[in-house]
């Protein structure tokens, strides 16, 4: 049952790290190209208003995925974190891609 549990937990968080990290990456993409462009002013104000909640949420994504590491008790807490994380990256993506 711990093996199941942490097979789950392993794919989930990993799930969730890489929208956390798909995010930071699109926000980070944005701002490079905007700091080439002329008139990139507001994007850049926008992009650097998001960044620090997209490394919050990455970090909180990176903690779930070492909590798998432990029992069985870890691997639900990791679950919940990166999951968690995860998800509201992807909704955040949505809402950058709209307003960006």
């Amino acid at each position: 049952m711990e093996t199941a549990i942490g097979i789950i937990a392993f794919f989930v968080t990993l799930v969730g790290l890489l929208a956390t990290l798909g995010y930071t990456g699109y926000l980070w993409q944005l701002d490079r190209v905007a700091q080439k462009r002329a008139g990139g002013d507001a994007t850049i104000v926008r992009v650097k208003k998001r960044m620090p909640v997209a490394l919050g949420a990455t970090g909180i994504a990176a903690l779930g995925f070492l909590l798998t590491l432990g029992g069985i008790a870890p691997d639900i807490i990791g679950i919940i974190l990166a999951g968690g994380a995860g998800s509201f990256s992807v909704k955040q993506l949505g809402q950058a891609n709209k307003d960006l």
